[in-house]
Protein backbone atom coordinates (compact mmCIF):
# COMPACT_ATOMS: atom_id res chain seq x y z
CA UNK A 1 0.00 0.00 0.00
CA UNK A 2 1.09 3.33 -0.49
CA UNK A 3 2.50 5.52 2.19
CA UNK A 4 0.76 8.39 1.53
CA UNK A 5 -2.42 6.73 1.84
CA UNK A 6 -4.94 8.81 4.05
CA UNK A 7 -5.31 7.54 8.14
CA UNK A 8 -7.66 5.99 9.84
CA UNK A 9 -9.81 8.71 10.04
CA UNK A 10 -10.17 9.26 6.17
CA UNK A 11 -8.08 12.71 6.59
CA UNK A 12 -4.72 12.92 4.73
CA UNK A 13 -2.68 13.78 8.02
CA UNK A 14 0.86 13.67 8.70
CA UNK A 15 2.28 10.85 7.64
CA UNK A 16 5.44 9.27 7.07
CA UNK A 17 7.76 10.77 5.32
CA UNK A 18 9.75 8.59 2.47
CA UNK A 19 12.46 10.41 1.14
CA UNK A 20 14.24 10.85 4.35
CA UNK A 21 12.80 7.06 5.55
CA UNK A 22 15.28 6.16 2.08
CA UNK A 23 17.83 7.24 3.50
CA UNK A 24 19.79 4.36 4.71
CA UNK A 25 21.95 6.58 7.15
CA UNK A 26 18.44 8.53 8.61
CA UNK A 27 18.34 7.59 12.42
CA UNK A 28 15.83 9.48 14.16
CA UNK A 29 16.43 10.51 18.06
CA UNK A 30 14.04 11.11 20.45
CA UNK A 31 14.18 12.39 24.26
CA UNK A 32 12.84 10.26 26.71
CA UNK A 33 12.49 10.90 30.41
CA UNK A 34 15.48 9.17 31.17
CA UNK A 35 17.53 9.85 28.30
CA UNK A 36 17.67 9.83 24.27
CA UNK A 37 17.22 7.11 22.16
CA UNK A 38 18.33 6.24 18.57
CA UNK A 39 15.94 4.74 16.36
CA UNK A 40 15.63 3.39 12.40
CA UNK A 41 13.63 3.97 9.31
CA UNK A 42 12.11 0.62 8.18
CA UNK A 43 9.17 0.60 6.18
CA UNK A 44 8.57 4.28 5.63
CA UNK A 45 8.27 4.58 9.58
CA UNK A 46 10.12 5.39 12.20
CA UNK A 47 10.66 2.18 14.87
CA UNK A 48 12.36 2.33 18.15
CA UNK A 49 12.81 -0.74 20.11
CA UNK A 50 13.65 -2.00 23.40
CA UNK A 51 13.34 1.32 25.37
CA UNK A 52 13.37 0.50 29.33
CA UNK A 53 10.24 1.68 31.08
CA UNK A 54 11.24 -0.06 34.18
CA UNK A 55 14.18 -1.26 35.78
CA UNK A 56 15.06 -4.56 35.64
CA UNK A 57 13.01 -6.49 38.06
CA UNK A 58 15.88 -9.06 39.40
CA UNK A 59 18.30 -8.74 42.41
CA UNK A 60 16.78 -6.57 45.04
CA UNK A 61 14.25 -5.91 42.49
CA UNK A 62 12.97 -9.39 42.36
CA UNK A 63 9.03 -9.86 43.02
CA UNK A 64 8.56 -5.80 43.97
CA UNK A 65 7.07 -3.63 42.15
CA UNK A 66 8.19 -1.98 38.78
CA UNK A 67 10.82 0.78 40.04
CA UNK A 68 12.00 3.88 37.34
CA UNK A 69 15.34 2.66 35.45
CA UNK A 70 18.14 4.16 35.79
CA UNK A 71 19.27 7.33 33.58
CA UNK A 72 21.78 7.06 30.62
CA UNK A 73 24.04 9.58 29.09
CA UNK A 74 24.70 10.35 25.31
CA UNK A 75 21.95 8.20 22.87
CA UNK A 76 21.09 4.79 23.66
CA UNK A 77 20.33 2.94 20.62
CA UNK A 78 17.25 1.42 20.11
CA UNK A 79 17.67 -0.50 16.99
CA UNK A 80 17.36 -4.16 18.47
CA UNK A 81 14.26 -5.73 20.73
CA UNK A 82 15.02 -5.40 24.02
CA UNK A 83 15.41 -9.30 26.45
CA UNK A 84 12.14 -10.86 26.88
CA UNK A 85 10.62 -12.11 30.08
CA UNK A 86 11.67 -15.49 31.42
CA UNK A 87 9.07 -17.92 30.12
CA UNK A 88 8.95 -21.40 29.69
CA UNK A 89 8.78 -22.42 25.95
CA UNK A 90 5.70 -23.62 24.12
CA UNK A 91 4.91 -27.50 24.12
CA UNK A 92 6.23 -29.03 20.70
CA UNK A 93 2.18 -29.34 19.72
CA UNK A 94 2.03 -25.78 20.05
CA UNK A 95 4.80 -24.65 18.70
CA UNK A 96 3.75 -25.99 15.42
CA UNK A 97 1.15 -23.10 15.37
CA UNK A 98 2.81 -20.29 17.91
CA UNK A 99 6.15 -18.33 17.70
CA UNK A 100 7.65 -16.47 20.97
CA UNK A 101 11.04 -16.09 20.48
CA UNK A 102 13.38 -15.51 23.36
CA UNK A 103 15.82 -12.64 23.79
CA UNK A 104 18.48 -12.80 26.92
CA UNK A 105 18.95 -10.33 29.42
CA UNK A 106 17.67 -8.97 32.58
CA UNK A 107 16.22 -5.79 31.35
CA UNK A 108 13.05 -6.99 30.39
CA UNK A 109 10.59 -4.51 31.02
CA UNK A 110 10.80 -2.30 27.64
CA UNK A 111 8.94 -1.54 25.00
CA UNK A 112 8.70 -0.38 21.34
CA UNK A 113 7.31 2.19 19.11
CA UNK A 114 6.33 2.21 15.47
CA UNK A 115 5.90 6.10 14.90
CA UNK A 116 5.14 7.64 11.49
CA UNK A 117 6.29 11.22 12.43
CA UNK A 118 8.79 11.35 15.24
CA UNK A 119 7.93 14.37 16.98
CA UNK A 120 5.72 16.62 19.34
CA UNK A 121 3.81 18.50 16.54
CA UNK A 122 2.20 15.18 15.35
CA UNK A 123 -0.42 14.20 18.23
CA UNK A 124 -1.42 11.24 16.50
CA UNK A 125 -3.93 8.97 18.20
CA UNK A 126 -1.34 5.78 20.21
CA UNK A 127 -2.18 2.01 20.64
CA UNK A 128 -0.61 0.62 23.30
CA UNK A 129 -0.57 -3.09 22.61
CA UNK A 130 -0.18 -5.94 25.26
CA UNK A 131 0.44 -9.57 23.95
CA UNK A 132 -1.29 -12.80 24.91
CA UNK A 133 0.07 -15.93 26.17
CA UNK A 134 -2.35 -16.85 29.14
CA UNK A 135 0.49 -14.46 31.40
CA UNK A 136 3.20 -16.90 30.88
CA UNK A 137 4.57 -16.69 27.41
CA UNK A 138 4.84 -14.69 24.94
CA UNK A 139 6.46 -11.36 24.51
CA UNK A 140 6.19 -7.57 21.93
CA UNK A 141 9.06 -9.42 19.87
CA UNK A 142 6.45 -11.91 18.19
CA UNK A 143 6.96 -10.53 14.57
CA UNK A 144 3.04 -10.97 14.25
CA UNK A 145 2.82 -7.93 16.37
CA UNK A 146 5.11 -5.79 13.83
CA UNK A 147 3.35 -2.52 14.06
CA UNK A 148 4.79 -0.50 11.37
CA UNK A 149 0.80 -1.10 9.23
CA UNK A 150 -0.24 0.82 12.20
CA UNK A 151 2.32 3.73 12.04
CA UNK A 152 1.95 3.85 7.90
CA UNK A 153 -1.97 4.40 9.04
CA UNK A 154 -1.37 7.39 11.28
CA UNK A 155 -1.25 5.22 14.39
CA UNK A 156 2.12 5.84 16.94
CA UNK A 157 2.22 1.96 17.84
CA UNK A 158 3.62 0.73 21.17
CA UNK A 159 3.89 -2.75 22.11
CA UNK A 160 5.41 -3.58 25.55
CA UNK A 161 7.07 -6.46 27.93
CA UNK A 162 5.53 -7.65 31.28
CA UNK A 163 6.71 -10.37 33.90
CA UNK A 164 5.05 -12.99 33.52
CA UNK A 165 4.22 -16.48 35.46
CA UNK A 166 5.00 -16.80 38.78
CA UNK A 167 7.53 -13.68 38.58
CA UNK A 168 4.83 -11.48 37.15
CA UNK A 169 1.57 -13.28 39.12
CA UNK A 170 2.72 -15.39 41.93
CA UNK A 171 0.69 -14.89 45.09
CA UNK A 172 3.15 -14.73 47.72
CA UNK A 173 2.50 -13.90 51.17
CA UNK A 174 5.92 -11.34 51.58
CA UNK A 175 5.43 -10.09 48.02
CA UNK A 176 2.88 -7.71 46.26
CA UNK A 177 0.14 -9.03 43.99
CA UNK A 178 -0.43 -8.40 40.42
CA UNK A 179 3.70 -7.58 39.69
CA UNK A 180 2.79 -8.09 35.99
CA UNK A 181 -0.35 -5.98 35.96
CA UNK A 182 2.16 -3.48 38.09
CA UNK A 183 4.60 -3.65 34.81
CA UNK A 184 1.85 -2.80 32.44
CA UNK A 185 0.11 0.15 34.12
CA UNK A 186 3.83 1.92 34.47
CA UNK A 187 4.21 1.14 30.81
CA UNK A 188 0.82 3.12 30.45
CA UNK A 189 2.21 5.66 32.56
CA UNK A 190 5.00 5.68 30.40
CA UNK A 191 3.45 6.09 27.05
CA UNK A 192 0.77 8.80 28.91
CA UNK A 193 4.43 11.22 29.96
CA UNK A 194 6.38 10.25 27.15
CA UNK A 195 4.58 9.64 23.98
CA UNK A 196 4.31 13.25 22.56
CA UNK A 197 7.68 13.10 21.75
CA UNK A 198 7.45 10.47 19.38
CA UNK A 199 4.34 12.29 17.66
CA UNK A 200 1.79 10.36 19.56
CA UNK A 201 -1.24 12.07 21.42
CA UNK A 202 -1.37 11.18 25.54
CA UNK A 203 -4.82 12.11 25.51
CA UNK A 204 -5.86 9.79 22.55
CA UNK A 205 -4.07 6.65 23.84
CA UNK A 206 -6.05 2.93 22.95
CA UNK A 207 -5.32 0.24 25.12
CA UNK A 208 -5.79 -2.88 23.16
CA UNK A 209 -4.85 -6.82 24.16
CA UNK A 210 -5.58 -10.13 22.50
CA UNK A 211 -6.24 -13.47 25.33
CA UNK A 212 -4.32 -12.47 28.55
CA UNK A 213 -3.62 -9.21 27.14
CA UNK A 214 -7.20 -7.87 26.94
CA UNK A 215 -7.76 -10.14 30.31
CA UNK A 216 -5.24 -7.44 31.38
CA UNK A 217 -6.96 -4.49 29.65
CA UNK A 218 -9.65 -5.22 31.00
CA UNK A 219 -7.85 -5.05 34.56
CA UNK A 220 -6.15 -1.73 33.79
CA UNK A 221 -9.15 0.10 32.83
CA UNK A 222 -10.82 -0.97 35.91
CA UNK A 223 -7.88 0.01 38.02
CA UNK A 224 -8.00 3.27 40.12
CA UNK A 225 -4.57 4.07 39.32
CA UNK A 226 -5.12 3.77 35.33
CA UNK A 227 -7.82 6.35 35.17
CA UNK A 228 -7.28 9.56 32.59
CA UNK A 229 -4.38 7.37 31.13
CA UNK A 230 -6.22 5.74 28.60
CA UNK A 231 -9.48 7.07 26.22
CA UNK A 232 -10.13 3.65 24.37
CA UNK A 233 -9.90 -0.04 24.97
CA UNK A 234 -9.65 -3.26 23.03
CA UNK A 235 -10.57 -6.33 24.17
CA UNK A 236 -9.88 -9.33 21.74
CA UNK A 237 -10.95 -12.55 23.05
CA UNK A 238 -10.48 -12.07 27.05
CA UNK A 239 -12.68 -10.82 29.17
CA UNK A 240 -12.40 -8.45 32.49
CA UNK A 241 -12.23 -10.80 35.35
CA UNK A 242 -9.72 -11.75 38.45
CA UNK A 243 -9.27 -15.13 39.63
CA UNK A 244 -9.97 -16.61 42.82
CA UNK A 245 -6.65 -16.38 45.44
CA UNK A 246 -7.18 -19.83 46.27
CA UNK A 247 -6.43 -21.16 42.51
CA UNK A 248 -2.82 -19.20 42.10
CA UNK A 249 -2.06 -19.98 45.45
CA UNK A 250 -2.23 -23.23 44.54
CA UNK A 251 -0.20 -23.26 41.87
CA UNK A 252 2.62 -21.41 43.78
CA UNK A 253 1.87 -23.95 46.54
CA UNK A 254 2.32 -26.67 44.32
CA UNK A 255 5.75 -25.46 42.69
CA UNK A 256 6.57 -25.25 46.32
CA UNK A 257 6.08 -28.78 46.81
CA UNK A 258 7.69 -29.84 43.91
CA UNK A 259 10.83 -27.55 44.68
CA UNK A 260 10.44 -28.19 48.59
CA UNK A 261 11.07 -24.87 49.38
CA UNK A 262 8.53 -22.68 51.66
CA UNK A 263 5.55 -21.33 49.17
CA UNK A 264 7.30 -17.58 49.90
CA UNK A 265 8.85 -15.05 47.34
CA UNK A 266 12.22 -14.98 49.19
CA UNK A 267 12.52 -18.86 48.68
CA UNK A 268 11.28 -18.66 45.29
CA UNK A 269 13.78 -15.85 44.12
CA UNK A 270 16.80 -18.10 45.61
CA UNK A 271 15.96 -20.35 43.18
CA UNK A 272 17.79 -21.18 39.62
CA UNK A 273 15.38 -19.32 37.01
CA UNK A 274 15.45 -22.26 34.12
CA UNK A 275 14.52 -24.70 37.24
CA UNK A 276 11.69 -22.51 38.56
CA UNK A 277 10.35 -22.31 34.75
CA UNK A 278 10.65 -26.10 33.79
CA UNK A 279 8.69 -26.40 37.07
CA UNK A 280 6.15 -24.07 36.25
CA UNK A 281 5.35 -25.58 32.78
CA UNK A 282 5.31 -29.02 34.23
CA UNK A 283 2.93 -27.98 37.15
CA UNK A 284 0.22 -26.14 34.66
CA UNK A 285 0.48 -29.06 32.03
CA UNK A 286 -3.43 -30.21 32.81
CA UNK A 287 -4.85 -26.89 33.08
CA UNK A 288 -6.49 -25.26 29.98
CA UNK A 289 -9.34 -22.81 29.92
CA UNK A 290 -11.61 -25.50 28.64
CA UNK A 291 -11.06 -27.86 31.62
CA UNK A 292 -9.78 -25.48 34.09
CA UNK A 293 -7.05 -25.91 37.17
CA UNK A 294 -4.71 -23.94 39.11
CA UNK A 295 -2.79 -20.89 36.68
CA UNK A 296 -1.80 -17.35 36.85
CA UNK A 297 -3.94 -14.52 36.69
CA UNK A 298 -4.99 -11.21 37.60
CA UNK A 299 -6.39 -11.10 41.82
CA UNK A 300 -8.02 -8.72 43.54
CA UNK A 301 -5.46 -7.05 45.90
CA UNK A 302 -7.39 -3.97 47.64
CA UNK A 303 -5.07 -1.70 45.96
CA UNK A 304 -4.28 -1.69 42.03
CA UNK A 305 -7.17 -4.51 41.90
CA UNK A 306 -9.85 -3.12 44.52
CA UNK A 307 -12.77 -5.50 43.18
CA UNK A 308 -13.56 -7.52 40.78
CA UNK A 309 -12.78 -5.50 37.21
CA UNK A 310 -15.96 -6.82 35.47
CA UNK A 311 -17.91 -5.83 38.03
CA UNK A 312 -16.97 -2.72 38.31
CA UNK A 313 -16.99 -1.87 34.95
CA UNK A 314 -20.49 -3.10 34.88
CA UNK A 315 -21.08 -0.31 37.54
CA UNK A 316 -19.91 2.33 35.32
CA UNK A 317 -17.20 3.58 38.45
CA UNK A 318 -14.46 3.52 36.53
CA UNK A 319 -13.76 3.79 32.72
CA UNK A 320 -16.20 6.28 32.13
CA UNK A 321 -17.15 7.30 28.40
CA UNK A 322 -14.43 4.72 27.39
CA UNK A 323 -14.79 3.85 23.99
CA UNK A 324 -15.03 -0.29 23.88
CA UNK A 325 -14.23 -2.79 20.90
CA UNK A 326 -14.83 -6.32 21.56
CA UNK A 327 -15.08 -9.34 20.50
CA UNK A 328 -14.20 -13.01 19.72
CA UNK A 329 -13.49 -15.75 17.53
CA UNK A 330 -16.36 -18.09 16.55
CA UNK A 331 -13.92 -21.39 17.01
CA UNK A 332 -11.63 -20.28 19.64
CA UNK A 333 -11.54 -23.87 21.60
CA UNK A 334 -10.28 -25.13 18.80
CA UNK A 335 -6.48 -23.93 19.34
CA UNK A 336 -6.92 -25.63 23.02
CA UNK A 337 -7.98 -29.09 21.47
CA UNK A 338 -6.90 -29.54 17.99
CA UNK A 339 -3.03 -29.31 19.21
CA UNK A 340 -2.19 -33.09 20.29
CA UNK A 341 -5.41 -34.37 18.82
CA UNK A 342 -7.45 -33.57 21.81
CA UNK A 343 -10.49 -32.69 19.87
CA UNK A 344 -10.89 -36.35 18.95
CA UNK A 345 -10.30 -37.70 22.51
CA UNK A 346 -12.99 -34.83 24.35
CA UNK A 347 -15.50 -36.48 21.20
CA UNK A 348 -14.51 -39.83 22.17
CA UNK A 349 -14.96 -38.74 25.46
CA UNK A 350 -19.03 -38.02 25.46
CA UNK A 351 -20.61 -37.66 27.81
CA UNK A 352 -17.60 -37.24 30.03
CA UNK A 353 -16.66 -34.39 28.58
CA UNK A 354 -20.33 -32.91 28.78
CA UNK A 355 -20.35 -33.31 32.35
CA UNK A 356 -17.12 -32.17 32.94
CA UNK A 357 -17.87 -28.85 30.73
CA UNK A 358 -20.92 -28.66 33.14
CA UNK A 359 -18.42 -28.57 36.25
CA UNK A 360 -16.26 -26.04 34.76
CA UNK A 361 -18.88 -23.87 33.45
CA UNK A 362 -21.19 -24.45 37.42
CA UNK A 363 -24.21 -24.97 35.53
CA UNK A 364 -26.85 -28.14 35.23
CA UNK A 365 -28.09 -30.10 31.97
CA UNK A 366 -30.42 -28.15 30.45
CA UNK A 367 -27.39 -26.29 29.20
CA UNK A 368 -25.61 -28.49 26.88
CA UNK A 369 -29.00 -30.02 26.24
CA UNK A 370 -30.41 -26.78 24.91
CA UNK A 371 -26.83 -26.20 22.73
CA UNK A 372 -27.39 -30.02 21.29
CA UNK A 373 -31.21 -29.15 20.60
CA UNK A 374 -29.20 -25.93 18.77
CA UNK A 375 -26.78 -27.33 16.37
CA UNK A 376 -27.97 -31.00 16.48
CA UNK A 377 -25.09 -31.69 14.12
CA UNK A 378 -22.34 -30.68 16.45
CA UNK A 379 -20.09 -33.57 18.31
CA UNK A 380 -19.24 -33.27 22.21
CA UNK A 381 -15.89 -31.66 21.35
CA UNK A 382 -17.85 -28.62 19.93
CA UNK A 383 -20.58 -28.72 22.13
CA UNK A 384 -18.21 -28.38 25.16
CA UNK A 385 -15.85 -25.31 23.32
CA UNK A 386 -18.63 -23.34 22.80
CA UNK A 387 -20.22 -23.90 25.87
CA UNK A 388 -16.99 -22.99 27.41
CA UNK A 389 -16.24 -19.98 25.16
CA UNK A 390 -19.44 -19.03 26.13
CA UNK A 391 -19.06 -18.98 29.79
CA UNK A 392 -16.01 -17.45 30.54
CA UNK A 393 -15.58 -15.32 27.05
CA UNK A 394 -18.96 -14.17 25.47
CA UNK A 395 -21.42 -13.62 28.06
CA UNK A 396 -19.16 -10.96 29.99
CA UNK A 397 -17.93 -9.72 26.64
CA UNK A 398 -21.77 -9.41 26.26
CA UNK A 399 -22.59 -8.33 29.62
CA UNK A 400 -20.48 -5.05 29.49
CA UNK A 401 -21.45 -4.31 25.98
CA UNK A 402 -24.91 -4.06 27.70
CA UNK A 403 -23.75 -1.99 30.54
CA UNK A 404 -21.53 0.67 27.84
CA UNK A 405 -24.52 0.72 25.24
CA UNK A 406 -23.99 3.23 22.65
CA UNK A 407 -20.04 3.11 23.10
CA UNK A 408 -19.30 -0.55 22.77
CA UNK A 409 -18.67 -2.23 19.64
CA UNK A 410 -18.72 -6.08 18.64
CA UNK A 411 -17.62 -8.00 16.27
CA UNK A 412 -16.87 -11.91 15.21
CA UNK A 413 -13.92 -13.07 13.30
CA UNK A 414 -15.06 -16.15 11.28
CA UNK A 415 -12.44 -17.17 9.04
CA UNK A 416 -11.40 -20.41 8.86
CA UNK A 417 -7.44 -20.93 8.94
CA UNK A 418 -6.23 -23.40 6.18
CA UNK A 419 -4.53 -25.19 8.80
CA UNK A 420 -6.41 -28.73 9.17
CA UNK A 421 -8.87 -29.18 12.01
CA UNK A 422 -8.22 -25.42 13.38
CA UNK A 423 -10.99 -23.32 11.99
CA UNK A 424 -11.81 -19.70 12.85
CA UNK A 425 -9.21 -20.88 16.35
CA UNK A 426 -8.32 -18.43 19.14
CA UNK A 427 -5.49 -16.09 18.51
CA UNK A 428 -5.89 -16.24 14.59
CA UNK A 429 -7.24 -12.72 13.93
CA UNK A 430 -3.83 -11.81 14.53
CA UNK A 431 -2.44 -11.70 11.73
CA UNK A 432 -5.22 -10.01 9.96
CA UNK A 433 -5.42 -7.16 12.87
CA UNK A 434 -2.04 -5.71 12.69
CA UNK A 435 -2.05 -6.68 8.61
CA UNK A 436 0.91 -9.01 9.35
CA UNK A 437 -0.59 -12.23 7.24
CA UNK A 438 3.03 -12.22 5.08
CA UNK A 439 5.07 -13.46 7.97
CA UNK A 440 5.74 -16.92 8.03
CA UNK A 441 4.82 -16.34 12.08
CA UNK A 442 1.26 -15.62 11.20
CA UNK A 443 1.30 -18.55 8.21
CA UNK A 444 2.16 -20.84 11.07
CA UNK A 445 -1.69 -20.23 12.39
CA UNK A 446 -3.59 -19.36 9.43
CA UNK A 447 -1.44 -21.70 6.86
CA UNK A 448 -0.47 -20.01 3.37
CA UNK A 449 -2.44 -17.43 1.35
CA UNK A 450 -4.31 -15.92 3.56
CA UNK A 451 -6.89 -13.42 1.94
CA UNK A 452 -5.50 -9.59 1.85
CA UNK A 453 -8.78 -8.21 1.57
CA UNK A 454 -9.66 -9.70 5.22
CA UNK A 455 -6.62 -7.89 6.58
CA UNK A 456 -7.42 -4.52 4.75
CA UNK A 457 -11.19 -5.21 6.23
CA UNK A 458 -10.18 -5.73 9.95
CA UNK A 459 -6.99 -3.58 9.97
CA UNK A 460 -8.88 -0.46 8.67
CA UNK A 461 -11.42 -1.21 11.57
CA UNK A 462 -8.99 -1.56 14.16
CA UNK A 463 -6.98 1.73 13.24
CA UNK A 464 -10.73 4.09 12.69
CA UNK A 465 -11.62 2.81 16.05
CA UNK A 466 -8.35 4.05 17.61
CA UNK A 467 -8.35 7.64 15.79
CA UNK A 468 -12.36 8.57 15.90
CA UNK A 469 -13.86 5.95 18.36
CA UNK A 470 -15.83 4.76 15.58
CA UNK A 471 -14.59 0.90 13.83
CA UNK A 472 -17.33 1.39 11.21
CA UNK A 473 -20.53 -0.03 12.20
CA UNK A 474 -23.51 0.03 14.47
CA UNK A 475 -22.65 0.98 17.87
CA UNK A 476 -23.99 -1.49 20.46
CA UNK A 477 -28.04 -1.24 21.37
CA UNK A 478 -30.93 -3.55 21.78
CA UNK A 479 -30.59 -5.02 18.66
CA UNK A 480 -27.50 -6.63 19.36
CA UNK A 481 -25.26 -5.83 16.40
CA UNK A 482 -22.21 -7.39 15.65
CA UNK A 483 -19.76 -7.64 12.84
CA UNK A 484 -18.58 -10.48 10.77
CA UNK A 485 -14.94 -10.49 9.63
CA UNK A 486 -13.80 -13.37 7.22
CA UNK A 487 -16.67 -14.34 5.10
CA UNK A 488 -16.60 -13.67 1.31
CA UNK A 489 -19.86 -13.10 -0.56
CA UNK A 490 -18.57 -16.17 -2.96
CA UNK A 491 -18.54 -18.77 -0.06
CA UNK A 492 -21.87 -19.85 2.05
CA UNK A 493 -22.64 -16.45 1.82
CA UNK A 494 -23.76 -13.98 5.29
CA UNK A 495 -26.95 -15.56 5.62
CA UNK A 496 -26.60 -18.77 5.17
CA UNK A 497 -23.62 -19.01 7.42
CA UNK A 498 -25.15 -16.71 10.25
CA UNK A 499 -28.10 -19.28 10.50
CA UNK A 500 -25.84 -22.17 11.60
CA UNK A 501 -24.34 -20.29 14.21
CA UNK A 502 -27.36 -18.84 15.51
CA UNK A 503 -30.68 -20.10 14.01
CA UNK A 504 -33.25 -18.05 12.31
CA UNK A 505 -33.17 -15.37 15.18
CA UNK A 506 -29.67 -13.74 13.93
CA UNK A 507 -30.51 -11.32 10.64
CA UNK A 508 -28.38 -8.93 8.70
CA UNK A 509 -28.52 -5.28 8.79
CA UNK A 510 -30.15 -3.98 5.38
CA UNK A 511 -27.64 -1.54 5.00
CA UNK A 512 -24.78 -3.96 5.77
CA UNK A 513 -25.75 -7.17 4.17
CA UNK A 514 -23.69 -6.21 1.35
CA UNK A 515 -20.44 -4.30 2.23
CA UNK A 516 -18.99 -1.88 0.69
CA UNK A 517 -15.03 -1.40 0.39
CA UNK A 518 -13.80 -4.40 1.96
CA UNK A 519 -14.46 -6.90 -0.91
CA UNK A 520 -16.84 -9.01 1.10
CA UNK A 521 -15.32 -9.77 4.05
CA UNK A 522 -17.17 -8.12 7.20
CA UNK A 523 -21.11 -7.54 7.01
CA UNK A 524 -23.09 -6.56 10.42
CA UNK A 525 -25.55 -9.23 11.97
CA UNK A 526 -27.58 -8.54 14.98
CA UNK A 527 -28.76 -11.41 17.53
CA UNK A 528 -25.81 -13.40 17.06
CA UNK A 529 -25.21 -16.45 19.06
CA UNK A 530 -28.03 -14.75 21.40
CA UNK A 531 -30.03 -17.92 21.24
CA UNK A 532 -27.50 -19.60 23.33
CA UNK A 533 -26.55 -16.88 25.23
CA UNK A 534 -30.42 -17.51 26.27
CA UNK A 535 -29.49 -20.65 27.62
CA UNK A 536 -27.79 -19.30 30.62
CA UNK A 537 -30.40 -16.39 31.39
CA UNK A 538 -32.42 -19.14 33.66
CA UNK A 539 -30.42 -19.49 37.28
CA UNK A 540 -29.81 -23.41 37.07
CA UNK A 541 -29.99 -26.27 40.33
CA UNK A 542 -26.83 -27.14 40.10
CA UNK A 543 -25.51 -23.62 39.21
CA UNK A 544 -23.87 -23.29 43.07
CA UNK A 545 -21.75 -26.15 42.19
CA UNK A 546 -18.74 -25.22 43.73
CA UNK A 547 -15.00 -24.90 41.93
CA UNK A 548 -13.09 -27.75 40.81
CA UNK A 549 -9.68 -27.86 41.66
CA UNK A 550 -7.10 -29.62 39.93
CA UNK A 551 -6.93 -32.74 41.43
CA UNK A 552 -10.59 -32.46 41.56
CA UNK A 553 -11.17 -31.71 45.02
CA UNK A 554 -13.36 -28.43 46.75
CA UNK A 555 -13.58 -26.55 49.95
CA UNK A 556 -16.75 -26.32 49.56
CA UNK A 557 -19.52 -27.48 52.64
CA UNK A 558 -20.66 -30.78 51.79
CA UNK A 559 -24.07 -29.50 53.32
CA UNK A 560 -24.30 -26.77 50.97
CA UNK A 561 -26.81 -26.11 48.19
CA UNK A 562 -24.66 -27.02 45.37
CA UNK A 563 -22.91 -30.16 46.78
CA UNK A 564 -24.69 -32.97 45.85
CA UNK A 565 -24.01 -36.28 44.31
CA UNK A 566 -24.46 -34.94 41.20
CA UNK A 567 -21.70 -32.28 42.22
CA UNK A 568 -19.41 -35.39 43.00
CA UNK A 569 -20.05 -37.15 39.45
CA UNK A 570 -19.25 -34.14 37.86
CA UNK A 571 -16.06 -33.29 39.74
CA UNK A 572 -14.83 -37.38 39.22
CA UNK A 573 -15.69 -36.12 35.40
CA UNK A 574 -13.03 -33.31 34.95
CA UNK A 575 -10.94 -35.31 36.99
CA UNK A 576 -11.33 -38.01 34.19
CA UNK A 577 -11.25 -35.85 31.44
CA UNK A 578 -8.02 -33.99 32.30
CA UNK A 579 -5.98 -37.09 32.43
CA UNK A 580 -7.53 -38.22 29.17
CA UNK A 581 -6.51 -35.33 27.71
CA UNK A 582 -3.19 -34.02 29.09
CA UNK A 583 -4.62 -30.34 28.32
CA UNK A 584 -2.31 -27.78 28.73
CA UNK A 585 -2.83 -24.00 28.94
CA UNK A 586 -0.64 -22.56 26.44
CA UNK A 587 -2.86 -19.24 25.48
Amino acid sequence: MAADRTNAAGEAGTGPDPARAADPDARPLVSTPYGVVRGRYEHAVAVFRGIPFAAPPFGVRRFRPPAPPDPWNGVRDAGSFGPTPPKPPYSDAFARYLSDPVVPGDDCLNLNVWTPEPGPGARLPVVVWLHGGALTRGSSATPVYDGRHFARDGIVFVSINYRLGVEGYGLFPDAPANLGLRDQLAALAWVHRSIRAFGGDPDRITLAGQSAGAISVGGLIAAPQAQGLFRRAVLQSGPPEALERDKVRRMVRRMAARLKIPATAEAFAAVDRDLLLRTQAEIGRLSSPVLGGPAFGIVVDGDLVPRDPLSALLDGDVAVGADLLMGWTRDEYRLWLVPGGLLERVDRLGAVALAGAMARCHCGPEVPRGYRALHPEAGPAEIVGQMVTDSLLRRPLRRLADARSGTSYMYEFAWPSRRPGLGACHALELGFVFDTGETPESAKLAGDGAPQELADAMHGAWTRFAATGDPGWEAWNATHPVRIFGESDGESGPQEHHRMLSGDDAVLSGADAEPSGTGGWSYTAHGVRDRELALWVTPSPQAALPEVADDGTSTADPSSAGFSARGTELRSAVRRLRRATGGTRER
